[in-house]
């Protein structure tokens, strides 16, 4: 009790990747805060950022239902991706799910032969089954083609400096001499296109999509410099198609995925956990709570960056609520975000990663007392 009105909690956790689900941390917390404060109430959110999970947690919180395809993964082998139909026209779509880094088995990893096409294969059929609202969330991706798979599919052709088309991956960006944009569906132009970025970083240079990411989809850091000298020939031959600007932020979100859909697709970028905040009505949640608990797998520099811990601190501090985010481990280097009161870390510091991933919901549970035990 607080002054005399029962404590209410709201949980707003981003996944694990690979271990807990959003849902699976706010049922780890209930527990936890009931067996610390009976009596309580507590409020679940499904959280995503654009990355992993978003789907999912915008069909629940929109009581909408999932559509299934086979299509290409980011190497081009079969795999059935599954995206969400939230009704009255609207759909919305995980790159993930159909270009995302867990398709890929570690030994195989290399943004030079992975592709977004599967992506677009994703769109291609929301268009054909009427589809005129389409959210497209980026994050979590093995590519760094640019988004050329993804446009390949809605028609577009890239062309070498000797007219042959490229099959639109990394290693192509370099060759890219011409884009034909003139087989583009033209049903892209007639919907309205929103792109979540779980990043903010640009096209290119040091906080951009190659030197950042790139490393994390396999790539050497000498296969990190052709990729950003590529990046850099396919940015201008891009600028030059479209007449548009693409080295903003949020292009650089899925291996450059989000300048593509800003250049020819007539995308609107935004962050993804503020659209995710905006579509679950967070703010209307946060009235007269007593604690809000979010968290991701890792908490570092990407944080603040447009991730779901940094949105839901900054929504918390609008409505003046006490923020705390439980996550999986921290860099020590890493400020607190605006609006974060505290962090609790669920693996001891030296556990070696295969342990604290495969204890992940045992440590988490065992935080999550620490966090309710302490508090207020």
């Amino acid at each position: 009790m607080a002054n005399g009105m029962p404590l209410r909690f709201v949980f707003a956790s981003d996944s694990f990747k690979g271990t807990l689900s959003s849902a699976d941390t706010a049922r780890l917390l209930e527990v936890a805060a009931r067996r610390a404060h009976p009596g309580c109430s507590c409020v679940f959110v499904p959280m995503a950022d654009g990355g992993e999970g978003t789907v999912d947690a915008l069909v629940s919180a929109c009581g909408g239902t999932y559509r299934d395809l086979v299509v290409s993964d980011p190497v081009g082998r079969s795999v059935t991706a599954r995206y969400g139909l939230l009704g009255e026209g609207r759909a919305v779509i995980e790159m993930a799910a159909a270009s995302g880094l867990p398709l890929v088995d570690k030994g195989e990893r290399d943004p030079r032969r992975t592709s977004t096409f599967g992506t677009g294969q994703l769109l291609l059929d929301a268009l054909d089954a009427g589809c005129a609202d389409v959210t497209l969330a980026i994050g979590g991706s093995a590519t760094n083609d640019g988004g050329m798979g993804c446009l390949r599919a809605l028609g577009v052709r890239f062309l070498d400096a000797e007219g042959i088309e490229l099959r639109g991956v990394g290693a192509d960006l370099a060759r890219v001499t011409e884009i034909d944009a003139s087989g583009l569906d033209r049903r892209v132009g007639r919907i309205r296109l929103r792109v979540m970025c779980d990043v903010d970083n640009p096209l290119c240079g040091p906080c951009g999509a190659t030197r950042v990411f790139a490393p994390q989809k396999g790539a050497s850091p000498q296969v990190v410099e052709e990729l950003e000298w590529g990046m850099r020939n396919y940015a201008r031959r891009l600028e030059a198609c479209s007449d548009r600007a693409v080295d903003v932020p949020g292009a650089g979100a899925a291996g450059g995925l989000g300048a593509a859909c800003l250049a020819l697709l007539s995308a609107r970028l935004v962050l993804g956990v503020d659209a995710v905040l905006e579509l679950v009505g967070l703010d209307r949640l946060l009235e007269g709570a007593s604690l809000c608990v979010t968290g991701e797998g890792r908490y570092d520099g990407q944080t603040a960056r447009g991730k779901v811990v940094s949105g839901v601190a900054a929504a918390c501090a609008r409505a003046h609520v006490p923020c705390v985010a439980l996550v999986g481990s921290r860099d020590p280097q890493a400020e607190l975000v605006p609006g974060l009161s505290g962090i609790e870390v669920s693996a001891p510091e030296g556990m070696p990663l295969p342990e604290a991933l495969a204890r992940s919901r045992e440590l988490y549970a065992a935080a999550a007392r620490r966090l309710f035990e302490l508090w207020p």
